[in-house]
């Protein structure tokens, strides 16, 4: 292949799925003044971030007004003290909340940290997508992806909600992208060919392995809640969760959903036994404890202990977390988890 031997190093790195080793290889040939080619990759991943955060900052706009029912496009931003119109000026993603030191400048109302953390992770998270899959049509894919994973993780743990708009257009279009861009290590194609002895095209191939994660996820998760309710006598679960996973199913197939259902879960229950065992020492509602205690419902200790079990995490933000681990952070994982060595290609 002609051209500098950097170029030469990224087109096979690439070709062979390892983007994030061929632009290691590609500072080397920089740093030996062989090519510039490094500096490329560079200027491209700047341009990723910055339209990042552009992105991040419309995310910012979802994620507060979908559970409202107010429409995305307008009004424009303003204060929601206050309501005076933001001017453009102070509107720029990530960069506006810093000179304005996190406060209105009209009213001097604080605004929420949360924007600029929201900005800078879909920035990074661009970055990653290119870095990982060059500039192809798989990048396009996950970028979409990361968006609505962004707006459902965050949406889910502010206000406990996984809106139907979101959820169900982002399940249509984990469909279509599968079509283009099938899961990785699908399992419809194999299983096709080995029960029906027929060899599907790579979109239909896509298209099933999407229903059937969709199909994985949101049953298995659907069955979990039946029988919790049946057990316990109430709702452990929302059906947010559930179509949640069926977004999810759809985009990843069912090999990803699998996983993410594997480190979401885990997750979870890794920091939720660890908030609840934090919320007990640090004495969360323990006046609540100490009246019924005097009511002679049992031990102040006991109580701050059943009253701290009560805390429920929101699930579909650890799935949400799953999911984009296993996106961007497959092979790693998989390296540290024998359950998954084989399972990510």
């Amino acid at each position: 292949m002609g051209g500098s031997p950097a170029r030469t190093v990224r087109h096979r790195a690439r070709k062979e799925g390892r983007f994030i080793e061929a632009v290691r290889r590609v500072w080397q040939i920089e740093k030996s003044g062989r090519g510039v080619a490094g500096q490329t990759v560079v200027i491209i991943a700047v341009f990723f971030f910055l339209f990042g955060i552009v992105v991040g900052s419309f995310l910012n706009v979802c994620i507060t007004r979908i559970p409202e029912d107010i429409s995305i496009v307008t009004p424009g931003s303003r204060c929601p003290r206050c309501g005076t119109p933001i001017k453009p000026y102070d509107n720029v993603p990530l960069f506006a909340w810093m000179w304005l030191r996190g406060k209105c400048r009209s009213c001097g109302a604080p605004i929420s940290v949360m924007y600029p953390l929201i900005e800078l992770a879909t920035g990074l998270l661009f970055v990653a997508a290119f870095l990982e899959f060059g500039i192809t049509q798989t990048t396009v894919k996950w970028l979409f992806f990361t968006c609505l994973i962004l707006i459902l993780t965050v949406t889910d743990l502010r206000v406990r909600l996984l809106p139907d708009a979101v959820n169900w257009p982002g399940f249509a279009a984990g469909l279509m992208f599968s079509a283009f861009v099938p899961p990785s290590n699908g399992f419809a194609g194999v299983l096709a060919e080995r029960f029906l002895q027929v060899r599907l095209p790579g979109f239909a191939a896509g298209i099933l392995d999407g229903i059937l994660g969709a199909a994985f996820g949101s049953f298995l998760l659907w069955g979990m809640a039946a029988g919790y309710k049946l057990v316990r006598g109430h709702e452990g679960m929302g059906m947010g969760d559930v179509k949640m996973m069926a977004m999810i199913g759809a985009f990843l197939g069912l090999r990803g959903t699998f996983q993410t259902l594997l480190v979401g879960s885990l997750l979870g229950s890794i920091i939720g036994i660890g908030l609840v065992v934090a919320l007990y020492f640090a004495g969360w509602r323990s006046e609540l404890a100490k009246r019924a205690s005097r009511r002679g419902l049992g031990t102040e200790q006991r109580l701050r202990w059943a009253i701290a079990r009560q805390y429920q995490l929101p699930l579909g933000t650890f799935l949400g977390i799953g999911a984009l681990a296993i996106v961007y952070g497959g092979p790693v994982i998989a390296a540290q988890w024998p359950i998954l060595r084989g399972m990510v290609g």
